[in-house]
């Protein structure tokens, strides 16, 4: 299934297919974050805060109005 890393709940996994903002692309992409890599949404702060997920070895959070910007493909 198809959603965008926003749209995850805490301790869901996909893997990165897209980005929608070629701005963003270039940054995550020099984080280690291309398509194909598994993401693991490990922590949501409430209030719209920012998202906290697992990719590769690290912690990265992103604001919502980025990971809105990126497509994911769920992994049941």
């Amino acid at each position: 299934m198809i959603k965008k890393l926003s749209e995850l709940k805490k301790g869901e996994v996909g893997i990165i297919r897209s980005f929608e903002s070629e701005e963003l692309f270039i940054k995550l992409m020099e984080m280690g974050c291309i398509p194909g890599e598994k993401v693991f949404v490990e922590q949501i702060a409430p209030l719209n805060g920012p998202i906290s997920i697992l990719i590769g070895s690290y912690k990265l959070s992103l604001r919502v109005d980025e990971a809105e910007s990126v497509t994911i493909e769920t992994i049941i």
